[in-house]
């Protein structure tokens, strides 16, 4: 029938029923049968967007779609493209709008450290956490605003998000907050044997004497950007801008109690709804328990040419692999005194 409504005058209703041996009442009633059932899963598929909207403001198409297959598998989902037809159509579709904001103060005269990563590819799970600030807008009376700041360490390997904190300032305090809600995920753990590094900016709330002595306290070695390059810390900012600009998307604070609330939900749909590219589509909490080559759904031309300069390494110097990080152990970033 679909060849009637692509052209009405060479495939008349009346000749293809005669064809296919059924009344045009049989046609007709199977028809609205079929656009009804159309337009109930246009209606759940809109319903669920909307109701994925609500957690996060700015997720995208592709990752809508993998959620909304994975919920409705078996109780027949749209297809792909009808899908995004369906975005398209109710105007579900989004624009991101991404604000890198400056919140590093790395003139304090502080002992810092070298970057420890810049060959490293992490293969499991607490091998490599990454941690960097934002800030988050306070909209106050009489057009008056003010910010807070949110400190979030998150595993490399399995985007999941380990410690976080909603601060008044940039105070350290606040990112040792966050720094022992991570380690306390680790409980029970070995962290000699995770061979765990903790890579940052050069900040002072990273430098600070109270936060270099808890990290060195637990075994965790420690690593930092050797300028301001974005791309020396890549998934932390990725981190702060996905919180943001995506999950709380065009939300409006009017106080650091309504931040605090809005970013424990976007931290627990982060780490158990949202599905991730780099982890194959997996959620964090999914990817925690997955170890080996992560099924990276882009190309990082960073980790290529890592892996080119370690395998042609391997090839001239024959070095064999570190246990902790399945990288040749000659070229394995050291640890920190």
């Amino acid at each position: 029938m679909d060849l009637h409504a692509k052209s009405k005058r060479d495939y008349p209703v009346e000749a293809l029923c005669m064809l296919f041996g059924k009344t045009k009442q049989a046609y007709y009633k199977y028809n609205e049968e079929r656009m009804t059932t159309r337009m109930a899963q246009e209606a759940f598929a809109v319903d669920f967007i909307k109701e994925i909207r609500e957690k996060d403001h700015g997720i995208g198409g592709m990752k809508l779609w993998h959620m909304y297959k994975r919920k409705f598998v078996g109780n027949s989902p749209l297809g792909r493209d009808r899908f995004e037809d369906v975005v398209d159509k109710n105007g579900l579709k989004v624009r991101h709008k991404v604000r890198k904001p400056r919140t590093t103060d790395s003139s304090h005269g502080l002992p810092t450290y070298p970057n420890l990563i810049k060959d490293f590819i992490p293969a499991a799970p607490n091998q490599l956490w990454v941690s960097d600030i934002t800030y988050v807008t306070i909209f106050e009376s009489n057009n008056h605003y003010r910010f807070c700041y949110l400190t979030i360490i998150m595993d490399a390997y399995t985007e999941e998000i380990k410690g976080y904190c909603v601060g008044d300032s940039l105070e350290t305090k606040y990112s040792i907050i966050a720094l022992k809600m991570a380690l306390k995920s680790m409980d029970g753990q070995n962290r000699e044997e995770s061979c765990l590094i903790h890579h940052s900016d050069r900040g002072v709330q990273y430098a600070s004497s109270k936060y270099i002595s808890l990290l060195k306290g637990s075994k965790i070695s420690i690593s930092m950007t050797e300028n301001g390059d974005p791309k020396e810390n890549p998934q932390a900012e990725r981190i702060n801008s996905t919180i943001k600009n995506e999950i709380l998307l065009e939300c409006e604070f009017h106080s650091r109690k309504e931040v605090v609330k809005a970013v424990k939900g976007a931290v627990d749909f982060y780490n158990n709804e949202r599905p991730h590219m780099s982890i194959g589509m997996m959620t964090p909490v999914e990817a925690s328990q997955c170890s080996g080559e992560r099924d990276m759904r882009w190309i990082s031309y960073r980790e290529l040419a890592i892996k080119k300069s370690l395998e042609s390494k391997i090839a001239e110097n024959g070095l064999p692999l570190s246990p902790c990080h399945g990288s040749p152990s000659g070229l394995r970033p050291p640890v920190n005194p």
